[in-house]
């Protein structure tokens, strides 16, 4: 825990997004400091879409991942699997005892007439959660973030607003996805600043250089790297089934090889 948060105080790290203990000890091996699970590609595994894998089942994949890598592991925990600020605190206590170094708690719905919960009820919640991990004696590191940008209400303002309410309430880092300028990631920045802010990056529009210099000081990819790995598997499969041929069977790396050499 304490290795995570001092990855916070300064600088900028990358913590990619493994979704299963094979990915996540291959980016180990790559010296990544950190790393991130996604809801995604956790639930792509299990043949769910996105945020519909049960809450036990993810408290088994949190707990996989946090012990079968040596680096701090952050969990992509959704919205808490609850609304109810009560809830959302049990089941980030549930969470904080897998051996998982942080958190983050999000503010969507999934109600298409209103995406983004009621602020003050958004706000609770992370307090709730704050209450919880500081009740479970665990130090986990609490992200807060606002979902505006991902689920169609992109209101620079308004995710200002939320974000701040939930540095108030206790939240460690900020986070708010699918930003996609340079000038939203620095309004993010300072609006929140001292505290962090993660960046999500599912789109060459930055890079780690550019991020850092930003003062963003943790990126993270979410589903990207699972979406790059399913596009190879589709394509090949694809031939497969659509022409019989197998021309996408070349170069391709020796995995044992890679696991084995830590490369």
């Amino acid at each position: 825990m304490a290795e995570f948060h001092r990855l916070h105080a300064s600088g900028c790290f990358v913590m990619p997004n493994p979704w299963d203990i094979g990915t996540a000890r291959m980016l180990e091996s790559m010296g990544f400091p950190a790393l991130a699970t996604t809801s995604a590609g956790f639930a792509w595994t299990v043949g769910k879409t996105d945020a519909h894998a049960g809450l036990e089942e993810v408290l088994a994949h949190l707990r996989a991942i946090a012990t079968g890598v040596g680096v701090p592991v952050n969990a992509d925990f959704e919205g808490g699997y609850a609304v109810d600020p009560e809830e959302v605190a049990e089941n980030v206590g549930r969470a904080a005892r897998t051996g998982i170094a942080g958190l983050s708690i999000e503010d969507s719905s999934h109600d298409p007439a209103a995406p983004l919960l009621d602020r003050s009820l958004a706000a609770a919640r992370i307090e709730a959660a704050r209450e919880a991990i500081d009740a479970s004696g665990t130090e986990v590191l609490l992200t807060g973030r606002s979902e505006g940008f991902v689920v169609g209400v992109p209101d620079l303002d308004e995710t200002v607003l939320r974000l701040q309410a939930y540095a108030a309430a206790g939240a460690d880092c900020l986070y708010a996805p699918r930003l996609g300028t340079v000038e939203e990631v620095r309004t993010i920045v300072e609006a929140v600043a001292p505290k962090p802010v993660n960046l999500l990056v599912n789109a060459p529009f930055t890079t780690v250089a550019e991020a850092a210099d930003l003062g963003v000081r943790r990126i993270s990819v979410g589903g990207t790297l699972a979406r790059a790995a399913w596009g190879g598997w589709l394509a090949a499969a694809r031939e497969i089934a659509d022409d019989g041929t197998f021309t996408a069977f070349t170069d391709l790396p020796n995995v044992d090889a890679a696991i084995g050499g830590g490369a």
